[in-house]
């Protein structure tokens, strides 16, 4: 992948970027996301985060509004999200 001048980034950095995460409708999945949030972001509050259930209720959608520095930070969030066995999805 090519990086992105910071000059041409859409992006202004440092800032709260909103990240929007899917996965199963269990119990945990909304502290594990706050666990990976804070992992980059200590000052992350969990009680900023939008829960949205899915229509029958078997997936829930979080949004995460992470303080990043920089595109390598944010980059490393979307990874570790990803990556993340509870994760069915990443926005």
């Amino acid at each position: 992948m090519q990086a992105i001048p910071p000059e041409q980034s859409l992006i202004e950095y440092p800032c709260h970027f909103p990240i929007k995460v899917m996965g199963a409708n269990v119990e945990g999945f909304a502290a594990a996301m706050v666990s990976v949030a804070l992992q980059f972001d200590p000052t992350f509050d969990a009680d900023t985060v939008e829960h949205r259930p899915s229509k029958a209720g078997n997936y829930l959608g979080l949004t995460l509004a992470v303080y990043v520095t920089n595109r390598e930070q944010l980059d490393e969030v979307y990874r570790t999200l990803t990556s993340h066995p509870m994760v069915k999805v990443v926005l």
